[in-house]
């Protein structure tokens, strides 16, 4: 991924666009679970930004703050769930990754950034 480009890491549930690049991990409910492949992703991406449903924060604050915890260099912008379905819906995204996860709101748009200044 470029700097500025965006990967979707959603749950099970999120409308994901026709034609759109998909990696389709989902197996099973909750498997494999949100938090296990943002890890992975995180390995391998250096993220600048990213944007959460404020859903998220109110329903499921545990999960927000357990990613918010994973990208402490990254400006974290908070929109309501129907506004980060349109961002991801949009374009400009390099590709959805789909998880097995079934909590709801589980879903983050990923900025990318540089590794180097």
């Amino acid at each position: 991924m470029g700097h500025t480009d965006r990967l979707v890491i959603c749950d099970c549930g999120l409308p994901i666009p026709r034609h759109s690049e998909v990696v389709d991990l989902a197996l099973a409910p909750n498997i494999p679970r949100f938090l296990e492949t943002l890890d992975v992703i995180l390995q391998e991406l250096q993220v600048q930004e990213i944007f959460l449903a404020n859903e998220l924060e109110k329903k499921n604050k545990k999960l927000f703050q357990e990613i918010v915890s994973r990208l402490p260099n990254s400006n974290v912008n908070k929109v309501s769930h129907e506004d980060l379905k349109i961002l991801a819906a949009n374009g400009g995204n390099i590709a959805f990754v789909r998880t097995g996860e079934t909590t709801s709101y589980a879903n983050v748009v990923l900025v990318s950034g540089v590794t180097f200044k």
